[in-house]
């Protein structure tokens, strides 16, 4: 994360837009630098703690099967395993409320911890599905989060009115996958993959302009340290969501 530390010298934040054609902003670019910096970090953490976690809940049988470890049946099976689907939410609504007073440090702290709870949350996956499957959705979801990011980074066309309407989607896909709880519909949950992708690919490129737009704020170094990590929260959202929705479309069980 050398790049970010560019800010004091390039008076990152001072929200002056430079004129002439061809200009190179570069505290813009070294804030962009720095949220990327803190999502891959975040994304690195969960990856780390998913294989760990993985690794001491599961043992290979003589068949090559999986079968649970101590371990494994209190993360996955016994009612502890709610309490770790729904810590990273109670972690993310904290870090959202108290951005603005929070250091430096207990930003980042807080976001390694939120991105350590998805990865032991995570898991699960490795457990249902096949590494093979898992390593190409991971790989087509990098791809196309990178084209989505560099669009909504380079365009000139404002994507406001898409992220309402995205925004929107994700309060419907909340609802369904909350219905779906119940109804257990293998349908409805395809249906919602597809939504999903579909969702959080618009909301990759709206995240990335609104976020290259909050530079523009003239605020405080350190204010702009922070919102950098919350910028690199919402991408690393819109990344895993995707994900995970590319990963149930087109992933192989482990039992097949």
């Amino acid at each position: 994360m050398s790049d970010f530390d560019r800010y004091a010298n390039s008076r990152l934040g001072a929200g002056t837009a430079r004129s002439g054609a061809g200009a190179v902003d570069q505290g813009l670019r070294a804030y962009m630098i720095g949220v990327y910096n803190y999502m891959t970090l975040g994304l690195g953490v969960t990856g780390l703690v998913a294989y760990g976690a993985f690794a001491l809940g599961t043992v290979q049988t003589g068949t090559g099967r999986l079968a649970l470890t101590d371990f494994g049946h209190a993360i996955y099976v016994s009612p502890l395993r709610w309490l770790i689907v729904l810590a990273p939410l109670a972690v993310v609504f904290y870090i959202s409320a108290r951005i603005n007073s929070m250091s430096v440090a207990s930003a980042r702290n807080a976001f390694l911890v939120f991105a350590a709870l998805i990865g032991l949350s995570m898991s699960a996956l490795l457990v249902v599905y096949t590494g093979a499957s898992i390593g190409r959705a991971f790989f087509a979801t990098a791809a196309a989060f990178a084209s989505l990011s560099f669009y909504g980074y380079t365009t000139q066309r404002s994507l406001s009115a898409m992220g309402s309407f995205m925004m929107m989607g994700v309060i419907g896909l909340i609802i369904a996958s909350l219905l779906n709880l119940f109804l257990q519909s293998t349908g409805l949950q395809w249906a919602l993959s597809v939504l999903c992708v579909i969702v959080f690919a618009g909301l990759t490129a709206w995240d990335t302009q609104s976020i290259k737009q909050m530079y523009y704020g003239g605020d405080s170094y350190e204010m702009t340290h922070k919102k950098s990590i919350h910028g690199a929260l919402r991408l690393y959202l819109d990344f895993i969501n995707m994900f995970q929705a590319i990963l149930m479309l087109t992933g192989s069980s482990r039992n097949n």
